[in-house]
C-alpha cells in the first residue's frame, strides 16, 4: 500500500465512512424496501449488513461486542430510526480506527484472514462502507458516491483480500469490465456488481 504510506489510509477510510452516512441520509423515505445490486437483499437490509461489518471491525480492534444480528443473514426491519444503528456505528468504528498506529503490522480484523498490516486492514474496512453505499446510492437513485482516486486504494486491497472470501459467499464471482472501464467500474465488476446496474432496469 505505498499510495497510502504516511497515514493516508486515514483519508480513504473518513471519505468510505463519510459516503456512507451520506448515502444512508438521501434514502427516500419509500426506498427501503427497494431491491440493490446485493442480490435478495433490500436496501434495508443492505445497510444492516453495513452496519454490522463495521461493528465487526470496531469489535475486533477494541475486543468488544459484535454485532447483535448476523450481518450475512439481515432481517430487513429495523424499528424505530433507521439511521441511528449505522450512525453508532460508524462513530464507533472511527474512533477504534483512531487508536490504531499508522504502520501497526498486525491489526485484528473480523475477516478469515486475521490480523493484517493497518494499512490493508483500514482500506479493508473502508471498501466495505464505500461499496454498500454505491449499492444504496444506485438502488435509491443517488448518484454515485464512488470516484477513481477513491477507487484506486480500495481495488488495490480488493485483490489482496477478497479472492479467500467468495467462498464465504461475501462477493459474487468478477465480471468483465471491458476495455475502456473506468477505475471505479473496474472495482465494482471485480467484486461481482454490474457498474450498470439500475434500479429502473430491474
Amino acid at each position: 500500500m505505498d499510495e497510502l504510506a504516511a497515514g493516508q489510509w486515514r483519508n480513504v477510510l473518513d471519505q468510505a465512512h463519510s459516503a456512507l452516512r451520506t448515502i444512508a441520509e438521501g434514502v427516500p423515505a419509500d426506498a427501503w424496501d427497494r431491491s440493490t445490486p446485493c442480490e435478495l437483499w433490500t436496501v434495508t437490509q443492505v445497510l444492516q449488513h453495513a452496519t454490522g461489518d463495521q461493528i465487526g471491525y470496531t469489535a475486533a480492534i477494541t475486543g468488544g461486542a459484535g454485532p447483535e444480528e448476523d450481518p450475512f443473514a439481515p432481517s430487513g426491519r429495523i424499528e424505530g430510526d433507521k439511521l441511528s444503528g449505522l450512525n453508532a456505528a460508524l462513530d464507533a468504528s472511527a474512533r477504534a480506527w483512531a487508536g490504531v498506529d499508522e504502520d501497526d503490522p498486525q491489526v485484528p480484523t473480523p475477516l478469515p484472514q486475521g490480523a493484517l498490516p493497518a494499512p490493508v486492514a483500514a482500506v479493508a474496512c473502508a471498501l466495505d462502507a464505500a461499496v454498500h453505499a454505491w449499492d444504496i446510492a444506485v438502488a435509491t437513485g443517488q448518484p454515485s458516491p464512488l470516484h477513481d482516486d477513491l477507487a484506486r486504494p480500495l481495488l488495490k486491497v480488493a485483490r489482496q483480500i477478497v479472492e479467500p472470501l467468495r467462498a464465504y459467499g461475501a462477493y459474487a464471482a468478477a465480471l468483465d469490465p471491458g476495455e475502456e472501464a473506468d477505475e471505479v467500474s473496474v472495482l465494482l465488476a471485480y467484486l461481482g456488481r454490474d457498474p450498470r446496474w439500475a434500479a429502473s432496469r430491474r
